[in-house]
């Protein structure tokens, strides 16, 4: 008996041992097939164009094609979800972005966790908003408009493409910080808030830059403050709204990144990593992201970018305690 007993478990320590072996050699060889992208929004959407335009060249440089699928649904929350859940070998990806820690300090009875259920690898694009009104608003300035919010308490409404979006909190956060009152007007998406504007049916918004900037430089809108920490190239002499409010909080932009389920091999994080690098090095891709209203931006380190999330991730819980927004 005792013989059996220590034959099996040679056995089994030799099975453990070929199972670790197998594992590190998998790492070792990742990747030996294609990389999945699940983008949490729609096909032909900015944040969907931008990923595809990187495919190409990110699947080169890691030696793999690059496949990109949309799972869209509940604010990018099914697509997070997914992903989460997703075998942890570095073959599936979460176009990971604000947006999900924003739906989480939302919702905090979600079923995932963007800080605890993945492993970001890196950021590779931001994009502010730009808060506009029509081109013959009354509101020439930022303190044009700031000045009407303060004298007209609850006269204004702001719009936005829905609750938690982008432009709702920006908007609430604007009223919150100055200690206002507006009425936000929530549309059926971000595309109609050019048309509230040119209606009159409010009198300012935040649109993403993407938008904003062809509608401004079309002669529709007016650009009055950007969310960027810093001015935007394509809107030098509009000052950032930061500057105006004082307020850390008042930085709200756009990003997206490369993120994996959690425990991923640190083989398959950091070839991942080399390859986002070598990719956004191209002047092209920072050409496609710019005429989109994007910035390339990538983080120093796989590290460096998940204590950004975490930091994110407590900003904009922080907003929504501000602003009071709920999910429903």
């Amino acid at each position: 008996m005792k013989r059996r007993q220590l034959c099996l478990g040679a056995l089994g320590t030799l099975g453990a041992g070929l199972m670790a072996s197998s594992a590190a050699h998998a790492a070792d060889n990742y990747p030996s097939r294609p990389v999945r992208i699940i983008v949490p929004y729609a096909a032909g959407g900015g944040p969907d164009v931008q990923m595809r335009q990187l495919a190409p060249s990110l699947g080169e440089a890691l030696g793999q094609p690059i496949v990109v699928e949309n799972k869209v649904g509940a604010g990018g929350v099914l697509a997070a979800q997914y992903v989460a859940q997703a075998p942890a070998d570095g073959y599936t990806a979460l176009m990971g972005s604000n947006s999900h820690l924003i739906q989480k300090a939302l919702q905090p009875s979600l079923k995932f966790d963007p800080v605890n259920d993945f492993t970001p690898v890196t950021v590779v694009g931001t994009s502010p908003s730009v808060l506009v009104v029509a081109a013959d608003s009354p509101y020439r300035t930022v303190q044009d408009l700031i000045a009407a919010l303060l004298a007209q308490p609850g006269k204004m409404n702001y719009s936005s493409g829905g609750i938690g979006s982008a432009a709702h909190l920006g908007g609430a956060t604007l009223v919150s910080l100055l200690r206002a009152s507006a009425v936000h007007l929530p549309l059926k998406g971000s595309v109609e808030i050019p048309l509230s504007l040119l209606r009159g049916d409010s009198a300012f918004a935040f649109t993403i830059a993407g938008t904003a900037i062809p509608q401004v430089k079309g002669g529709k809108l007016r650009a009055l403050a950007v969310t960027s920490a810093a001015p935007m190239a394509q809107l030098p002499q509009v000052p950032t709204l930061q500057s105006v409010l004082r307020s850390d909080l008042a930085v709200q932009e756009f990003w997206f990144g490369l993120w994996l389920p959690v425990k991923s091999p640190a083989e398959a994080v950091n070839k991942l990593y080399a390859a986002a690098t070598q990719t956004l090095k191209s002047p092209a891709i920072a050409a496609q992201f710019e005429a989109s209203g994007n910035s390339v931006t990538q983080s120093a380190s796989p590290q460096a970018d998940a204590a950004f999330v975490r930091g994110e991730f407590r900003k904009w819980a922080d907003i929504i305690k501000l602003t009071g927004i709920t999910a429903g």
